[in-house]
């Protein structure tokens, strides 16, 4: 491994990548520690503690710690991951939505362009949310004009964590959005791994992930103007987990969603606060359903069987044994589907035993929040993710691979 943290060095564009994904990294951790206009964090702080347990606890291993501050990026990068789960599930049931993810490259930037308009609405919904929830319980003393400004401070800091996120994506390695979420959980790994340690027995526990199938695909020979291409064999990889880490995300954004609208209407807190409390059995059990559901949904937006048959199709490629055309899409169709259903149950139990393990062991908060299935699942799968992101960067100037 040391070999290869120097290979890497050694490149000069994957060494720029790498400084600055950590340089924008080192910015959102310093915006997670200045407070907003015109609050005291300690107050705040104050009420935050021994809510661990509940989806204020959740919420702020997402955003850092700095919700628990009402910092600059209190909100986190969540309404962009609110915003980007409505827009997919609109484009299966709005024509032009559709439409525009059919046309390419520019109909997914008017997408992310609706995306980001979306982003800024949510964000400026949950700040004002937020900061009436906060004065309310007597932890924040401002009136209107200053609400006004703490609701535009966090708007604005959520759309310029939406920016560096894709910045990181395009200059630096790894997902940005991921990576942000990624940054934000591991901050509270050093509580979380002391209280795991100084704990009782049965909360020290690990977990793992990874595996593929491997569908054999042949080429035929044939001519490409007065040339002769020769064929030759080759397979094509279905990963058991093809969606990663997205629905675990895209779960638990789904599970705050209830809480935060319950904030404008009070009356209606004391249920939604029993019944979708971080750790009881119906906001775990719902979150499984959620992942599950969430993986199929994400693998069939990442892979197409009738596009896949089609291109085997155009380049002369056939699966041995299948015909050509309807008959391979049917096929790879599915082999997708029962390896996705082993996938999505995988997320769904390492997301949820731990969870259940946590909080009916009688453990610490802090090893809730750093060492709960969620945490852990996104840690990992955002990890291995940005390593594969390297591997490829290091295969392509012929150094020796990370993973093996």
């Amino acid at each position: 491994m040391l070999s290869w943290l120097a290979n890497a060095w050694r490149v000069p564009e994957l060494r720029k990548r790498v400084l600055f994904t950590f340089m924008i990294l080192a910015l959102y951790r310093l915006g997670s520690w200045i407070p907003a206009p015109g609050v005291d964090s300690q107050t705040i702080k104050d009420y935050f503690n021994g809510r661990g347990g509940t989806i204020l606890g959740l919420l702020n291993v997402f955003s850092g710690g700095a919700l628990s501050q009402f910092a600059l990026f209190a909100l986190g990068i969540m309404p962009y991951v609110t915003a980007s789960i409505i827009l997919q599930l609109m484009t299966v049931v709005v024509p032009q939505l559709e439409q525009l993810q059919k046309e390419g490259e520019s109909g997914y930037a008017k997408i992310n362009q609706y995306t980001r308009y979306l982003t800024v609405a949510l964000a400026a919904a949950q700040s004002t949310g937020y900061a009436y929830l906060f004065k309310r319980a007597g932890n924040l003393n401002a009136n209107t004009g200053r609400i006004v400004l703490i609701v535009v401070t966090l708007t604005a800091g959520t759309t310029l964590l939406m920016w560096m996120g894709e910045l990181i994506t395009k200059r630096g390695v790894g997902n940005g959005i991921s990576l942000l979420i990624f940054g934000s959980i591991l901050s509270s790994a050093p509580t979380g791994i002391a209280a795991w340690y100084n704990g009782g027995t049965m909360e020290r526990l690990v977990f793992i992930q990874e595996g593929q199938r491997r569908i054999p695909i042949q080429y035929a020979k044939r001519m490409v103007g007065r040339r002769q291409t020769a064929g030759g064999s080759t397979y094509m990889p279905l990963r058991v987990n093809m969606a990663g880490v997205i629905p675990v995300i895209f779960a638990a954004a789904v599970m705050a969603f209830p809480p935060t609208i319950a904030q404008f209407f009070p009356a209606t807190q004391g249920w939604i606060n029993s019944h979708f409390s971080y750790g009881s059995l119906l906001y775990i059990g719902l979150e499984g359903v959620l992942i599950i559901v969430f993986t199929y949904f994400y693998t069939a937006v990442q892979f197409n069987p009738v596009d896949q048959a089609d291109n085997l199709r155009k380049y002369g490629g056939y699966i041995p044994g299948i015909r050509p055309g309807a008959p391979t899409a049917q096929y790879l169709d599915r082999v997708l589907t029962r390896l996705t259903l082993p996938g999505s149950l995988y997320l769904a139990a390492v997301a949820v035993l731990p969870s259940i393990f946590i909080k009916y062991g009688g453990f610490s908060q802090a090893t809730s929040r750093a060492l709960g299935g969620t945490s852990v699942l996104i840690v990992v799968g955002v990890a291995l993710d940005t390593m594969r992101q390297m591997e490829s960067q290091m295969m392509m100037r012929n150094y020796e691979g990370f993973l093996k």
